[in-house]
This record gives structure tokens, C-alpha cells and sequence, in this order.
């Protein structure tokens, strides 16, 4: 199986999703976060992680007979290799992209049915905006939110600290057909424009 079609399951995608923060969790932590999974089809995906090095197995314990196991997720094994990502159709990135969607709006529902809701003190947000960017200028963005965002993602869980999920989305404007005239609303305009 390749990585694309291992990680992009909306149930596995949800089980490395909950990983995420250095959390170590056991199957039945798991399934407490994700309780409209039937517990037979849970552990088969943790099984498939598993067997794949994306989930590893970081200690056992014996409870009333059976072995629970904690698992903590391998973020370097829980990534598509970009050689696959440039394969991927239109429809498979499609199925992916409706996969991110659905996390995004599963873990948007479990916020909001929390009490007290507050989106302000919590932080809670969402925005879009539009960025004109030259592919220099759109790497050196990625390169600025890596440098903040790399020493803030090795924070451990901690007293006083909250679990917050960040999605990002970049979504470049489609190209213009090749014979299409560029656009001339985006052109300044001149004097004589002005004046009239």
C-alpha cells in the first residue's frame, strides 16, 4: 500500500490526526477520542499504522488479561513522499483534499459542542486571505513559518498547555489558458486612465 492510500483513509487520517503533539495514547485513550468508530474497525487501522512504522509501540502493560499497548506516532513515516504526491490524478488529490476537509470539520464540531464556548479566549479562528506572490517570495514565506512554528511543535504536553490543531491550505490561483490574453484589470493604470 502506498503512503498516499495508507494516510489518506478518513478514519486513519483521524488516528495519526490525534497523535499529533507528542501525545502517547493507548487503544482504548484512542477510542475514547473517537467514539463513532466501531472499536473493531479502530484496531484494524492502528494494526495497518502500525505494520507500516507510522504508529509505534512505546510500552505494554498487562490489564485483566490482555496486553494494552501506547502507541506514539513516527511524524518522519506519517508523511507522502512528494514522487507520489506529483502521481496523484486530479481525483485522488480531490479524495484527499475532501479527507483533510472532513478532519478539519470533525475536529471544528467536537469545539464546538465543548461548554463554555468562548472562540475568543480559546483562540479559536478561521480566516482567508489572498497573497500575490512570486514562487521566491511564496518560499520564503513557507521558510518563515517553519522558523516559527518548529520550536512551538516540539513543546511537549504540559501543565497550562492546550492542544491546538492548525491546518494550513494554500490554494494557488488556476493558471490562465495558454492563448488567453492576460488579465488587464490587474494592469496599473496610466495618466491618462486617471484623468479621465
Amino acid at each position: 500500500m502506498g503512503s498516499a492510500d495508507l494516510l489518506l483513509h478518513p478514519v486513519r487520517l483521524r488516528i495519526v490526526k490525534a497523535f499529533l503533539g507528542d501525545r502517547a495514547l493507548t487503544t482504548g485513550q484512542l477510542a475514547a477520542e473517537l467514539d463513532d468508530v466501531p472499536s473493531g474497525s479502530l484496531y484494524r487501522h492502528v494494526a495497518l499504522l502500525t505494520n507500516a512504522g507510522v504508529l509505534q509501540v512505546v510500552a505494554e502493560r498487562r490489564v485483566r488479561g490482555a496486553v494494552e499497548r501506547t502507541y506514539t506516532l513516527r511524524l518522519f513515516a506519517a508523511r507522502i513522499d512528494p514522487d507520489e504526491v506529483r502521481s496523484m490524478t486530479a481525483e485522488q488529490h480531490g479524495q484527499a483534499f475532501m479527507a483533510y476537509v472532513a478532519g478539519m470539520l470533525a475536529d471544528a464540531d467536537r469545539y464546538l459542542a465543548s461548554n463554555p464556548l468562548d472562540p475568543i479566549r480559546d483562540g479559536a479562528e478561521y480566516q482567508v486571505g489572498a497573497l500575490w506572490l512570486t514562487d521566491a517570495e511564496f518560499a520564503e514565506l513557507l521558510r518563515d513559518m517553519s522558523i516559527v512554528f518548529r520550536p512551538r511543535l516540539a513543546n511537549p504536553p504540559g501543565e497550562g498547555r492546550r492542544r491546538r490543531m492548525v491546518y494550513t491550505v494554500f490554494l494557488p490561483e488556476p493558471a490562465p489558458p495558454v492563448n488567453e490574453p492576460p488579465d488587464q484589470s490587474r494592469r496599473p493604470r496610466t495618466r491618462r486612465q486617471r484623468s479621465s
